[in-house]
């Protein structure tokens, strides 16, 4: 059984930081989709970074570019998020996402039809 706990949210003023982790239980791959996803209210949900294993191979949406990091070391540890000079916009529900499911190429990791593990969301808010 797969499970994924995400913890580090929390608030933060605008420029702060947060490291968001991951840990995976169950998960033993490292050539997979791994990634974050958030939800903010009265919006979809939208992938924010993703990693194919342990990478080279990452996404990020353009808002966080320059911005944010995802990283996994390997099977053992957890996915990370390094989140840096934070804006309110940032402020969201973010998911923490796992796929056992083939790799297709750059676009498969951050469809979110892709991901068949979902954790149950850390809260970050970034406010003044």
């Amino acid at each position: 059984l797969v499970q994924l706990v995400e913890s580090g949210g929390g608030s933060v003023q605008p420029g702060g930081s947060l490291r968001l982790s991951c840990a995976a239980s169950g998960y033993p791959y490292t050539s997979k989709c791994m990634g974050w996803f958030r939800q903010a209210p009265g919006k979809e949900r939208e992938a924010v970074a993703t990693i194919y294993g342990t990478g080279p191979t990452t996404y990020y949406a353009d808002s966080v570019k320059g911005r944010f990091t995802i990283s996994r070391d390997n099977a053992k540890n957890p996915l990370n998020l390094q989140m840096n000079s934070l804006k309110p916009d940032d402020t969201a529900m973010y998911y923490c996402a796992a796929s056992t499911e083939p790799y297709y190429g750059s676009r498969t990791c951050t469809s979110e039809s892709t991901y068949n593990y979902w954790g149950q969301g850390t809260q970050v808010t970034v406010s003044s």
